[in-house]
């Protein structure tokens, strides 16, 4: 069975995210969130720009590095 580097990114994408959700510390969870989402980001692209995909794990990229520099200027 031979996957595709697109296949590969969405599987690699899809991991991260559910990993992120196993987290307990909130900061670990949205940092690795955001790297998943980040390959989703990719993977819309390789999929010739799937619109849905790009838009919707750009706004939770977005909504992630407003909470983590939220917490960071809270805690320094």
């Amino acid at each position: 069975m031979q996957f595709t580097l697109t296949e590969i990114i969405g599987y690699f994408a899809s991991l991260g995210v559910l990993v992120s959700f196993l987290m307990k510390d909130i900061t670990r969870l949205r940092i690795i969130n955001t790297i998943g989402c980040c390959l989703f980001v990719a993977y819309g692209i390789m999929l010739q720009y799937s619109i849905p995909i790009i838009i919707t794990n750009v706004t939770i990229i977005g909504i992630n590095l407003y909470y983590l520099m939220k917490h960071r200027n809270q805690a320094g």
